[in-house]
Formats: C-alpha cells, sequence, structure tokens
C-alpha cells in the first residue's frame, strides 16, 4: 500500500496551535485538511445551531410550506411516502412525529424492496392509495426522477411535495412542489449537501418559523431541537459530507442519543449489545443502529422502524429491535454466504481480471451492494455484484480510489436498463441476457483506460507523531473533530521505528499488541482480521506503524487504544 504522507509548515501550524490553544498535533490535523482561519476553524470544533442558515433561502420553501399549512388548517388527508434506508425512514418518522404534534395524523407508506423497487412507482403508489386518495402527498428521500409518477398522482387530483437531495439525469416532475438543493440551488450553498433527513428538518424549521410568527402557542412551546437524534442518525448512515450543517446537525443530534430519550434508538442500541452509560460514536451508529434499520428494508419492508422510532412505548419498542435484528443476524448469514462464494469465485475464475462483474441467480440483490464493497476492498479491484429479481437482474458496484465508476459505466451503457450513482459507488438493472456483455465491456473499458494497471491502493497518512504525544488530552481534541465521517474522516497516525509488544492473537483471525508510550504506561492496540500478519518475522523488528487513536469503552471501562491500519519496515 502506498502511504499519502502530509506537507508539514512546522513554523504555521505552531502558531495555529498557540491561536486556537491545542497542541500542535490537532492543529496539523486541522491545517492538513485545509483550515486556516482560527474564527472559521473554532467554528468547525464548537458547532452551533444558532449557525444554521436560513431554511426559507432553500428554493421553493416557502410554497411548500403554505402547501402544508393549507393542508392542516383545512384538515385534508396527507400521505408520507419514504425510502427503505436509514435516511428514508428517518425522514418519514421525523416528519410523521412533528404533523402529530399538530394534532395531524398522516398516513406513511415505504416502497417494497424487492418488489416495487426505489423511488417513487405507479406500482408501488397502487399499493400506497388501496386504503383511500390523500389530498396530499408528501415524498421524502425520493421523487426527484419520477416524472410519470408524479403526473399519475396529478391526475388523480393529489397535490405533491417532493423533498429528496437526490441529483438525477431524468426530467424532473411538472406541477409539483420539488425541494432539492441539489437541482435548484447553487452548488456552494451550506446545505446543498444535506441529506434527505436534514431537507426534512430545514422543512419543519420553515414550518415552526411561520406558525411562531402566526402565533401559533404550540409552535412555540416545541422544540425542534428535541428531534436531532432522528436526524443524526439519517445523516450519518447516508455517508454525506459530515461537514457544514450536516456537521452541526450530526453532532447535537449524537449528544441526544447519548441522553437516550427516543426509546426506538435506545432498543436498538441495546439490541446489538450497547449498555447504558456507555458513550456513543458515530460508530455506533452507523454500525449498530444503521444496519438493523436497513436489514428491514432489505428483507422485508421498512415501516417495522418507523413505526418503533414514533413510538414511546418501551415495551413494543423492545420487541421490534429484537425482530430487526433477527433480520440483521439474517442479512449478515446472507451476505456472508455471497461473500464466500463471491471470492471463491474471483480466485478460480476471475483472477486476472481487470475489474470483477460477479453475478449469481439466486443472490439476495438486497445486499449486493455489501457484497461488492468487501469484494473490491479485499481485490482491490473495481466489482459490480449481481442478483435476479424474477425477470430482472439488479446489481450495485463498488470502486477502489482512483476509478471513477461512472465513468466506466457510460461505455457499458447499451447493456443496461437503468443506472446511476457517483464515482464510488453505483446501482442498476438490466436483463439477463446482457450480464456476459456488461462483463466484457466492463473488463475492457478498464484494461483501456488502465493498460498500465489500476492505481496502486492508497492511504493518507494525516500525521506522523511521536509514542509520548499519544495521551488524553489529544483524545479529548480528537473528539472536538467528531462526528467523523465523508469529507471529515477519521485521522490516521503514523510512528516510525516502533516495536509491538507481546504480538498475539485473538477472536476469528484478529491480532492485539501493546505499544510503549516513553510515560511507562503503554496502549493497547488490536489489528482486526490481520492475526496472520504475525508470520511474517519483519513484524519483530522495527516497524512504522498507521493506525487511529481512539477511545475503547468495553465492560463499562474506557481506555486509549489504538487500531492499526498498516504497517511497513522501517528503513
Amino acid at each position: 500500500m502506498l502511504w499519502i504522507e502530509p506537507t508539514v509548515d512546522e513554523p504555521r501550524i505552531k502558531s495555529f496551535s498557540q491561536q486556537l490553544g491545542i497542541t500542535p498535533v490537532t492543529a496539523a490535523l486541522l491545517w492538513t485538511r485545509g483550515m486556516r482561519d482560527p474564527v472559521e476553524t473554532k467554528t468547525f470544533l464548537e458547532p452551533r445551531l444558532a449557525d444554521l442558515g436560513d431554511p426559507f433561502a432553500l428554493t421553493n420553501m416557502s410554497v411548500a410550506i403554505d402547501r402544508l399549512q393549507k393542508a392542516m388548517a383545512a384538515g385534508e388527508s396527507i400521505l408520507v411516502y419514504g425510502d427503505y434506508d436509514v435516511d428514508g425512514v428517518t425522514s418519514t418518522a421525523l416528519l410523521i412525529s412533528i404533523l402529530n404534534q399538530f394534532g395531524i395524523e398522516p398516513k406513511f407508506f415505504v416502497p417494497h424492496r424487492l418488489e416495487e423497487g426505489y423511488g417513487l412507482s405507479i406500482d408501488a403508489l397502487d399499493r400506497a392509495l388501496l386504503d383511500g386518495k390523500p389530498d396530499l402527498l408528501v415524498a421524502v428521500d425520493c421523487g426527484t426522477g419520477s416524472r410519470q409518477a408524479v403526473k399519475y398522482l396529478r391526475d388523480k387530483g393529489i397535490d405533491v411535495i417532493i423533498l429528496d437531495h437526490h441529483a438525477s439525469k431524468e426530467e424532473l416532475p411538472e406541477d409539483c412542489i420539488l425541494v432539492n438543493p441539489h437541482v435548484h440551488d447553487s452548488e456552494t450553498a451550506p446545505w446543498v449537501n444535506l441529506s434527505a433527513v436534514g431537507i426534512v428538518f430545514k422543512f419543519i424549521h420553515a414550518l415552526f418559523i411561520k406558525l411562531r410568527s402566526d402565533g401559533d402557542d404550540l409552535a412555540h412551546e416545541l422544540r425542534l431541537k428535541d428531534y436531532l437524534d432522528l436526524v443524526a442518525l439519517g445523516t450519518i448512515c447516508d455517508l454525506v459530507p459530515l461537514t457544514g450543517e450536516n456537521r452541526i446537525l450530526a453532532s447535537h443530534g449524537l449528544k441526544l442519543i447519548q441522553k437516550g430519550q427516543r426509546v426506538g434508538i435506545c432498543a436498538l442500541l441495546q439490541a446489538s449489545g450497547w449498555r447504558l452509560g456507555d458513550e456513543i460514536s458515530p460508530f455506533d451508529v452507523s454500525f449498530r443502529i444503521g444496519p438493523r434499520i436497513n436489514a428491514s428494508g432489505r428483507l422485508a419492508e421498512a415501516s417495522m422502524p418507523i413505526h418503533m422510532l414514533i413510538s414511546d412505548d418501551w415495551q413494543f419498542a423492545r420487541e421490534s429491535a429484537r425482530q430487526l435484528d433477527d433480520f440483521n443476524r439474517e442479512r449478515q448469514d446472507i451476505e456472508r454466504s455471497i461473500s464466500e462464494t463471491a471470492v471463491t469465485m474471483v480466485q478460480e475464475v476471475y483472477s486476472d481480471s481487470p475489474g470483477l462483474v460477479l453475478y449469481n441467480p439466486d443472490w439476495h440483490s438486497g445486499v449486493v451492494g455489501i457484497v461488492a464493497s468487501r469484494i473490491a476492498n479485499r481485490f482491490h479491484r473495481p466489482t459490480l455484484v449481481l442478483g435476479r429479481e424474477g425477470d430482472e437482474v439488479k446489481g450495485s458496484g463498488r470502486s477502489v480510489d482512483g476509478v471513477d465508476l461512472v465513468d466506466i459505466l457510460k461505455c457499458c451503457e447499451g447493456h443496461l436498463a437503468k443506472w446511476g450513482g457517483h464515482p464510488m459507488a453505483v446501482g442498476f438493472s438490466l436483463v439477463e441476457q446482457q450480464v456476459e456483455g456488461l462483463r466484457k465491456a466492463f473488463c475492457d473499458q478498464l484494461a483501456a483506460q488502465y493498460s498500465r494497471g489500476l492505481p496502486e491502493k492508497q492511504m493518507k497518512i494525516d500525521c506522523w507523531v511521536q509514542p509520548e504525544q499519544l495521551n488524553e488530552t489529544l483524545l479529548k481534541e480528537l473528539s472536538s473533530m467528531e462526528p467523523f465521517g465523508q469529507q471529515n474522516p477519521e485521522p490516521v497516525f503514523a510512528l516510525r521505528n516502533v516495536r509491538l509488544n507481546n504480538p498475539g492473537t485473538f477472536g476469528n483471525g484478529h491480532m492485539r499488541f501493546q505499544l510503549a508510550t516513553g510515560n511507562g504506561q503503554p496502549i493497547s492496540g488490536v489489528a482486526w482480521g490481520r492475526a496472520g500478519d504475525l508470520e511474517n518475522p519483519q513484524l519483530r523488528s522495527a516497524i512504522d506503524l498507521a493506525f487511529r487513536f481512539h477511545w475503547n469503552n468495553w465492560n463499562g471501562r474506557k481506555s486509549a487504544r489504538l487500531t492499526l491500519v498498516d504497517w511497513r519496515p522501517n528503513t
């Protein structure tokens, strides 16, 4: 793996450290991430809700609020139509929760992933309207590219508001109210990278402002920030950049999750092994709560987590969380089985292929994206994984650093029915007869663009440190940089010329070790899935170590820990 080392300007970093009153290590981290102004950096380190922008600055927000207020005042029927992932589930739960507070009881609907697919579709709408036609449909986390579905609703006399954050290559729907910063607003707007639940939060914020200006007493009594736990959950799990307004919302929402005020979230955490009093990190949100909510949409349908998130009934929440945990275990079993088969397929059939297109008609399409990510990471090759749903083949793709999947798939469009995504991840569908054609076109295009081989796997080192700098002061300052995520990744530190003490194995193929710090107190370290490294004699000599540094909470105890990312012989 190629280590990309930071450029260091020690005099400026020292001055920056003194201006902010922080350690040189943290100052260097912030500096290498482009932060130069002390005032702006302080705002980053201390995110405030007061720094959120005016929600009415979003295009079409005013007209959307006017239409919702009309429905509320006239007692019109409202249907909230959401997506089945965490962002869609939390968007739906947030909007339902707020409307319920005002005595409005909208219905909600989530399409069935395997039968009806993503977004607003006529098939899904037919099922959604079986119980009656609403006066107003509010689509969250979907709808931007659903021109025909919106026309279908308007022909039935149903008004439509769309609160979405997806870009679309399709023609925009007509005769509806669309609030989507990626469509209407400047790419430099501070809210342009909000998740869908962030857009819904802005929508509700605008509603509160309008109702309060109209003298609504309840709007004055309710505290919108009490719902930021839902916003943080959807934002962190949707992998949007955790900078700007996303950072503000996620940071304050994590504090609410820590307080345990929403029984549905607490039940999910406990089902995952979390204990009351343990600190909540973005990792817990992404890998404990998120997968359990997503598992419902992947294997069944996503209404259960919405009911759970809007309920105050602890017993109901516990029972729902247990069922979602069961779904997640089933999802893990399916994913593990498919991954093992896919690995064998690569090793036995496609070992020399520049890219991987792996298909089995029996593979569950709800988990192919997770499998594609694992395979791409293991073999360091762009990977498409496909499964069949009825007469259609559906797949997900994951890339590696330096390879733009969108550019590659543009040259394969003749084999695809539908596709979309971004450089590192795509989704698509096609007929089964085109699978081999897609495989050939995909591999041919990669071979043509990367005739000298794919870019070498890279890892960015954020900061070189000395062992004595790994202390509680640094951990405290790192916590002020959280939540980590897209465009604000958890830092990777590096040490030169160190030796691992007491290396050994534990669990299923993991390695543990200790690192001397110079103050007499060693730090424990783990290397997930790397027990095999112990067979390398170079590990027993002086090495350079790349790692993450964080608190570890286990059995009620809190201690500093290193998580190994990579190592190399010291030369």
